[in-house]
């Protein structure tokens, strides 16, 4: 009588299978960063891997400004603590919506977005906040210049993208990267203007 075996035998691949993990895996880098694959969508190479590099830019200061967010939420203090503890989680969930969008558009286009938060700090260029806790005032100077810094450069990149004919990236930044940039902007932006909590006559 032959042995039990362990796992069933694959006649495709002349592997046997079996339910025990492997670890330690390794294969090669299935497309390099910086590059696009030859996608359907009628969009030449050299503009959908411009795209991309502007896009991953654009990706990389959102993630920074996420992140931010996130701090602030943590760290603020004083009399506006409640208001601002939630309106800054909520900037954050909108901003994660923002930064998944992008990271989609690079790959529809064919090319790799960047994920890790070193390959961020290395390609962002919002400057690296302290580790320790600020003023609430200077939390939301730190936003404010960030969102700025990134609704510069997305109309840039709306622009270029229209001119080169790619409308769904100009769609996505003017309608999903501007417009919430500019609305979490405006509400921050209210909370520097310098008025007493409360009148006394």
């Amino acid at each position: 009588m032959a042995p039990k075996s362990n796992g069933s035998h694959n006649k495709a691949s002349g592997r046997k299978l079996t339910a025990q993990p492997i670890f330690h895996q390794h294969a090669p880098i299935l497309q390099e960063y910086d590059t696009v694959k030859l996608y359907p969508i009628a969009l030449e190479e050299g503009i959908r891997k411009e795209m991309c590099a502007k896009l991953n830019q654009l990706l990389a200061d959102s993630m920074t400004l996420r992140d931010l967010y996130k701090k602030s939420h943590w760290q603020t203090s004083g009399p506006n603590f409640y208001q601002l503890h939630l309106l800054f989680d909520k900037h954050y969930d909108e901003q994660v919506d923002i930064v998944d969008a992008i990271a989609e558009r690079i790959q529809m286009l064919g090319g790799v977005c960047i994920a890790t938060a070193a390959d961020v700090a290395e390609t962002t260029r919002i400057d690296r906040a302290p580790k320790g806790r600020e003023l609430p005032a200077a939390q939301i100077s730190r936003l404010v210049e960030a969102h700025e810094l990134i609704l510069e450069f997305s109309h840039e990149v709306a622009e270029r993208a229209d001119k080169l004919g790619d409308h769904g990236t100009n769609d996505l930044i003017a309608g999903g990267v501007i417009r919430p940039n500019e609305m979490q902007n405006w509400f921050i932006i209210e909370h520097l203007v310098n008025v007493p909590t409360a009148t006394v006559e």
